[in-house]
């Protein structure tokens, strides 16, 4: 196998356990190898799905894996399951607590959102308890995360994954020392403030996602993306700030290193 000689690069946030990756999940895998891909974290957003990516870490030498409860999956978690969740965190390849946060834009309701901010406290408090990072997913709930993160997030460190936030949201979270995730939208002709976000924020806070297999850059926007495809986002931010490709992928490679301490 001939491999890539590029600078490697981190997809910090991939759902390769995903049905869509079925068929072809070990080629996804090489190809995403021979692209340069030093390693893929994906991340659980059910009990099921996180002890599926904690067994992908085990097959596939470049995958890791977050444990956690996605807000659109959000259950009352009892006491088993936090401490399932604790035991999956203790494996070596597991690097957060992942994917947890809020979800507004598809759920209305207002107790189910009050039960999405529970388990995102609950599983904060966690993530404190066993010292792990976090990879928190934040939809049309800016307000309600900032406001738990700040009160409930002391002495945890974490990314937004693919952000969505303002200027002044990303600022405020990078002087927390968190990190933010830029996803394919940044390749969109729509991408709107991100591309101002990604220019104003110090490299040394950006950290490169695909969200396999959701949101696939430009050019396969609107095709299955794969972890492989993070380059073209690597691409669009050295474009941006007029960088090189080399530079851009050093450094969110360190990055995601400083972040999830057991990728290193």
């Amino acid at each position: 196998m001939e491999m890539n000689m590029e600078p490697k690069i981190i997809d910090t946030h991939a759902h390769v356990n995903s049905e869509k990756f079925d068929d072809d999940r070990a080629e996804t895998i090489e190809r995403a190898q021979m692209a340069g891909i030093e390693a893929i974290v994906n991340m659980g957003d059910t009990m099921e799905s996180s002890q599926t990516c904690m067994e992908l870490s085990r097959e596939f030498s470049c995958c890791y894996a977050g444990v956690g409860i996605h807000p659109e999956e959000a259950f009352p978690l009892t006491e088993a399951d936090l401490a399932q969740l604790a035991q999956w965190a203790d494996h070596d390849k597991v690097v957060a607590i992942g994917e947890i946060g809020l979800d507004y834009y598809w759920e209305k309701d207002q107790e189910k959102r009050q039960l999405q901010r529970e388990i995102f406290i609950k599983q904060l408090d966690l993530a404190r308890q066993l010292d792990m990072p976090v990879c928190i997913h934040n939809r049309e709930a800016h307000g309600d995360t900032m406001n738990i993160i700040k009160a409930e997030g002391k002495g945890i460190r974490g990314v937004l994954h693919c952000f969505s936030g303002s200027l002044e949201m990303a600022r405020e979270l990078v002087k927390m020392g968190w990190y933010i995730g830029v996803d394919g939208p940044l390749t969109f002709k729509n991408a709107a403030k991100l591309p101002e976000i990604v220019q104003e924020l110090p490299l040394e806070a950006l950290l490169v996602e695909t969200d396999c297999p959701y949101m696939a850059p430009v050019p396969m926007r609107g095709k299955r993306n794969e972890p492989a495809y993070v380059k073209n986002v690597v691409e669009k931010i050295a474009q941006l700030r007029n960088m090189s490709f080399e530079e851009i992928a050093e450094q969110t490679t360190r990055n995601a290193k400083n972040l999830y301490t057991k990728l290193s």
